[in-house]
C-alpha cells in the first residue's frame, strides 16, 4: 500500500507539487494524467525516493 499525504515540492519560487494526497491499495493500478509541468514526474520521483519532498 502507498499512502501519500500533503506532499509538496518547490524548486526555488516554482511550486511543482502542492499539497497532494492519495492512497493506492495493493493490486490497484494508478495513472497520473495532466499537462506538461503539472508535477506528474516530480510526484513519482518523490514517491520512489529519487528526490526529497519539502513536506
Amino acid at each position: 500500500m502507498i499512502n501519500v499525504k500533503n506532499l509538496r515540492k518547490t524548486f526555488g519560487t516554482i511550486v511543482a507539487v502542492d499539497n497532494i494526497s492519495f492512497s493506492v491499495k495493493k493490486g490497484e493500478v494508478l495513472g497520473f494524467l495532466g499537462p506538461n509541468g503539472a508535477g506528474k514526474s516530480t510526484t513519482m520521483r518523490m514517491i520512489t525516493g529519487f528526490i526529497a519532498p519539502d513536506s
